[in-house]
C-alpha cells in the first residue's frame, strides 16, 4: 500500500515540478503542467519543444520521474499525457 493519499502529494510534487523540474525543461523550450494525481499515479503533459521531440522520453525518465522519486517515494508511477489526450487519465 501506497503511504501517502493523492491529497498528500499534490503540493510536494506541483513544488518540485515548479522549482527544480520546470526550470529545466525551459532551458531547452519545453515545458511541464502536472494534469492529475490519481491512485497514486502522476499525470503529467510535456509542451512546448518536448512535444514530438526524440528526446522527450529521456527526459520523463531521468529529469521528471528521477527527481520525483528521489524526493518523494521510490514507488512513484509518472504518466505523460500526450496533447489532447486528456481521456488518458485513468480513473
Amino acid at each position: 500500500m501506497f503511504p501517502f493519499t493523492d491529497e498528500d502529494l499534490q503540493e510536494p510534487v506541483s513544488n518540485i515540478i515548479k522549482i527544480k523540474i520546470a526550470p529545466m525543461i525551459a532551458r531547452d523550450g519545453g515545458a511541464i503542467e502536472l494534469l492529475a494525481i490519481k491512485n497514486a499515479k502522476i499525470y503529467i503533459q510535456l509542451k512546448g519543444a518536448c512535444v514530438g521531440c526524440s528526446a522527450s522520453g529521456s527526459t520523463l525518465k531521468y529529469v521528471v520521474e528521477k527527481n520525483l522519486k528521489e524526493a518523494i517515494h521510490p514507488d512513484l508511477k509518472i504518466v505523460n499525457v500526450p496533447i489532447g489526450k486528456s481521456d488518458y487519465l485513468e480513473d
